[in-house]
């Protein structure tokens, strides 16, 4: 999403300093931190594993960039797939425009197609203002558009012809608006066997899958994770005000032999865990075995108690994609935009440390 403002709350410079993927690699003597050098000369070298398991990946990044190619990014939840967006528009001739981002899943489908196409004033019930949409926001820039596989069967016949044609109608006008941008797109799922299953029409899949880019799950990349522990360790350090010099070697041995079904993200959780609970200069992070969290038992559970925790399970199961085969709507038998509505009734949301990719 785009923002106009200069300001930004302490909690978006928090979250700054620990991009998931993206800082200077951070070189260090045997296990210590030391203080990088902030010298990169390329937007590719600033992404912590560019010299690593991502060395292929980024060769990709540089080749498509200056094209004007479509983009489709797949791989596990949590490997950096918004991160490989940004690279790919920053190196490209677009850079000084809008990079937009979407999350497909994040809304139900009644109201994603006024978020991608915009909508005139009365288009709907509730329509009380005009609302410009992503595809206009992006003109002459990038979107991107994370799992792509959440969007409704109905509405990918408008997405197709964006693509083929470059132009659109928003919703509740007659006026046809043409527009400029290169699509990436991303997804965590098989693109391909919902074509098999009928979710996804195969022409949008061909007109998406131009140039594909698969990232691995960091338990094939284990060269890289002393490298993304010493980057999360030294900047999480830095926002809470600590000094942590040491990270011993058994614990970065434990970090590297574990398997991290969450990828990046789960390790840059646990990470951040280690350096609240450590002191006197020595990252002390939790034993894996109690990373995980404890489920709650409810002693008298009502009935809305009993579908908040059944919710709760299917969202964090499905790693809190809604819609799509395998996604919690699937799980619970019941339509997206009915578990939109309860988890909405109920106040159920991802938690504050869960970011798309």
């Amino acid at each position: 999403m785009i923002s106009t403002s200069q300001c930004v709350s302490e909690r978006e410079r928090y979250q700054d300093c620990v991009s998931p993927i993206i800082g200077p690699p951070s070189p260090a003597a045997k296990l210590s931190i030391c203080k990088p050098e902030r010298t990169s000369h390329s937007f590719l070298e600033t992404i912590v594993g560019c010299q690593g398991g991502l060395r292929t990946i980024l060769a990709q990044v540089e080749a498509v960039a200056p094209a004007n190619a479509t983009v489709l990014i797949t791989g596990e939840t949590g490997t950096g797939k918004e991160v490989i967006a940004r690279a790919i528009h920053e190196l490209s001739p677009r850079r000084n425009k809008n990079l937009v981002k979407l999350n497909c899943a994040a809304l139900p489908a009644g109201l994603l197609e006024s978020e991608l196409f915009g909508h005139e004033r009365g288009a709907f019930t509730g329509a009380c203002n005009s609302r410009t949409g992503r595809f206009t926001l992006a003109h002459q820039g990038t979107l991107f558009l994370d799992e792509i596989g959440d969007i409704p069967l109905d509405l990918q016949p408008k997405l197709l012809r964006v693509l083929q044609e470059r132009e659109f109608e928003p919703l509740g006008s007659i006026r046809t608006t043409r527009v400029d941008v290169r699509i990436v797109a991303a997804t965590n799922g098989d693109l391909w066997q919902m074509v098999q299953d009928r979710e996804f029409r195969e022409d949008l899949y061909y007109r998406l899958n131009v140039f594909p880019i698969l990232l691995p799950p960091l338990r094939e990349r284990k060269k890289d994770i002393p490298e993304f522990v010493r980057y999360f360790v030294e900047n999480f350090a830095h926002c809470m005000g600590k000094a942590i010099v040491t990270i011993p070697e058994e614990t970065m041995k434990a970090i590297e032999h574990h398997s991290w079904p969450g990828n990046v993200r789960e390790l840059q959780n646990y990470i951040e865990r280690g350096v609240i609970l450590s002191s006197d200069g020595v990252f002390s992070p939790p034993p894996l075995e109690e990373f995980e969290a404890p489920s709650v038992e409810l002693s008298s559970p009502t009935l809305e108690d009993k579908v908040r925790q059944e919710i709760h399970i299917a969202c964090r199961r499905s790693n809190w994609k809604l819609g799509g085969q395998r996604g919690a709507a699937a799980r619970l038998g019941v339509k997206r935009t009915t578990l939109f509505y309860k988890m909405r009734r109920l106040g159920i949301g991802p938690p504050s440390d869960h970011a798309q990719d």
